[in-house]
């Protein structure tokens, strides 16, 4: 038996190789910088080249191993040629469906492009990349895949009627891979964050709110029962968990991670 290196704690992900989309900021940049620390090879798909190898050089300078990869998430014939690439070198064990945008709006103030958009990427890109990994699971004895969804899936949080139905979708999307695949070994569950203190959350106040940033910050974060809003290491944290071997019991679950959210608003 190999021994396991003491620093890594419980959740040692030493040789296995870890897609995460997206990786090249914000939550899916804590991941692949959490997956590397524990052992993990990293392969960043982002379609922001830049970005991605800003990623990979954090890892890099920390001891671990990375690459970026130009990908459109989008684009299934890219996808699927992205990870073909990637099988001819090596297995790859995880995939974190981290890529994702963002829309404000109801019903009403939708526009059809911009909800054909958060389809293309929320969820059609979801599909592209476990449509790409799964055969190569399937042959290679398993694996684990996590999608990264939101309470917006599940709760009726105002002005996010587009979002909300694609992390809706993501939720359903984990549910039927992880029933489908049971039998193949390859685990599939689902991260369901609050507000996450990410770029994205300081560029939207910025835009939205100038010269009124901190207070709407603090009003944001209070609106959660724990007083705060999640650092996107805490959510790779839970990522890492749910990749690891100590979670080899748990598939086709939804995890909230909500400082309170569901269970303790007033």
């Amino acid at each position: 038996m190999t021994e396991r290196d003491p620093t890594k704690g419980n959740f040692s992900l030493d040789g296995k190789v870890a897609v995460v989309t997206g990786g090249g900021s914000g939550i899916g940049q804590a991941i692949a910088v959490k997956f590397a620390e524990q052992g993990a090879a990293i392969r960043i798909l982002d379609v922001n080249e830049q970005s991605a190898a800003v990623t990979c050089r954090r890892i890099a300078d920390a001891g671990g191993t990375a690459s970026a990869h130009l990908c459109d998430v989008t684009n299934q014939e890219f996808v699927k040629i992205r990870f073909e690439e990637l099988f001819r070198e090596e297995r790859i064990h995880i995939l974190v469906n981290n890529a994702g945008v963002s829309h404000i709006g109801t019903v009403e103030s939708t526009t059809p492009e911009d909800f054909d958009h958060v389809v293309r990427v929320n969820v059609k890109g979801f599909y592209n990349c476990m449509r790409a990994v799964v055969g190569h699971m399937k042959e290679n004895g398993g694996g684990v895949i996590v999608n990264l969804a939101s309470i917006a899936g599940s709760s009726g949080l105002p002005d996010r009627f587009a979002y909300s139905m694609s992390k809706g979708a993501i939720i359903a999307m984990t549910y039927s891979v992880a029933r489908d695949y049971l039998a193949h070994n390859i685990r599939c569950n689902c991260i369901s964050p609050a507000r996450v203190h990410t770029p994205f959350v300081d560029d939207y106040l910025r835009r939205n709110y100038p010269g009124r940033e901190s207070e709407v910050f603090e009003k944001l974060a209070k609106s959660q029962p724990i007083g705060r809003m999640a650092e996107p290491a805490e959510v790779a944290s839970l990522a890492l968990f749910l990749c690891s071997d100590e979670a080899a019991f748990i598939t086709g679950v939804d995890y909230p991670i909500d400082g309170g959210f569901f269970n303790l608003r007033g």
